[in-house]
């Protein structure tokens, strides 16, 4: 799993070859077969692990964030969203791979994402109901890919981001002032429209 992790993110799915996962791992292509049923099998568990990586936290502080403030617990969320930030390797990995995904998408990346990213979405969608507890389910699931992106697009850039021109420090200290900078135009963006 580690070397395809690795391979994976390098080159894209079409660009890694099972030779090369075999070759790198120092196992034969039958034990990749019987596992995982082949390359796709292979590349949709570490699609899983590193969505889960990515995930696995916020699920697990859910019932947590219910009984904070909803400032508070949009603040807790965009921290968590932003932790990744401060990884180094395998959420760097996790992060390459999803890149790879965004220009060369696969159905395997879809499928999973149509089955795993459920939960995560109803609980954003969650957090951004009770910011406007009168929109409909639309508008609930659009502000909360909105909420998602405004983290995400930071972590997807990460390394692009800490070069100049940006040059942005990626310590805990930044980390910080990003999630409580980010927390605060978010909850100017989620107040309820209204309409006249």
């Amino acid at each position: 799993m580690k070397a395809a992790e690795r391979l994976f993110a390098e080159s894209g799915y079409d660009g890694t070859s099972i030779r090369a996962i075999v070759a790198k791992a120092k196992v034969n292509q039958a034990a990749i077969n019987y596992h995982f049923d082949g390359k796709d099998g292979l590349y949709r568990e570490v699609l899983r692990g590193a969505f889960r990586a990515l995930t696995e936290q916020q699920l697990t502080h859910a019932e947590e964030l219910k009984l904070m403030s909803r400032e508070e617990a949009l603040s807790q969320f965009v921290r968590r969203q932003l932790q990744p930030l401060l990884g180094r390797d395998e959420y760097s990995r996790h992060m390459r791979i999803f890149n790879w995904e965004t220009v060369q998408p696969t159905a395997i990346f879809r499928n999973l994402m149509a089955e795993e990213a459920a939960p995560f979405l109803s609980f954003a969608g969650d957090l951004v109901r009770r910011f406007m507890p009168d929109a409909d389910q639309r508008m609930v699931t659009v502000a909360a890919i909105w909420l998602l992106g405004q983290c995400s697009v930071f972590v997807r850039n990460r390394e692009q981001l800490a070069e100049p021109p940006v040059g942005l420090v990626l310590d805990e200290q930044a980390i910080e002032w990003l999630s409580a900078s980010i927390s605060n135009w978010v909850v100017s963006g989620l107040r309820p429209m209204r309409t006249n």
